[in-house]
């Protein structure tokens, strides 16, 4: 026996594979009198047309969310961890970065404070919604107002040097929703942020 040969090309975007693969119900199975409904679409082939734009649109990597469910607040490079530093507690992490850099909130929530905040010149606070709150110091200005609700990613503020500060950069905090400090760099991974600064040499 011998097979012919066969081509294969790729469905426009807009024209998935399975549209030309409909399912009919045989006509056996029907009532009688009772006119045949209208052919629906091979979900199989559909589900699998979904995945390969997917996948086309995210070669080698998994499907992300639509919406981040967190970020990193902003761009620059890590200067000071948390923890003890200097004989106290240091309560946040420092990201160094030049005037004017954007600070984007991290996840969604509510400002619960925009202005001046003793040792921090000036700052934002921002309540989420699973009750944690962050907070970003040595702001150069904050472009929130409280009550203001805020996405994850919203730009909130920028970087600056108010306060008592060494130079330019962000003091990030985060609590978690008993009131606790946590290590922000652990928060953040946990909540599925891969941050993209390096420590300082």
């Amino acid at each position: 026996m011998q097979l012919g040969s066969a081509t294969a090309s790729a469905a426009p975007i807009d024209q998935p594979a399975f549209a030309a693969a409909p399912f009919h119900l045989p006509q056996e199975l029907l009532p009688q009198g009772v006119p045949a409904p209208a052919p629906m679409p091979d979900v199989t082939a559909a589900q699998q047309w979904v995945n390969d734009q997917i996948r086309a649109l995210n070669p080698g990597g998994s499907v992300a969310p639509l919406k981040a469910r967190a970020v990193q607040p902003v761009n620059g490079t890590l200067t000071s961890s948390y923890g003890p530093r200097w004989g106290t507690q240091h309560g946040g992490i420092d990201i160094g970065a030049s005037i004017g850099t954007p600070v984007l909130s991290a996840a969604d929530g509510t400002i619960i404070s925009a202005g001046p905040a003793s040792g921090f010149g000036l700052w934002v606070r921002v309540k989420h919604t699973d009750g944690s709150m962050s907070v970003y110091g040595h702001i150069n200005e904050h472009l929130v107002n409280v009550g203001q609700p805020v996405a994850a990613g919203q730009q909130i503020a920028t970087v600056g040097n108010r306060g008592q500060s060494t130079g330019p950069h962000l003091h990030f905090e985060v609590y978690d929703p008993a009131g606790n400090q946590v290590d922000p760099n652990v928060w953040l991974r946990d909540n599925g942020v891969g941050v993209t600064w390096g420590s300082a040499a």
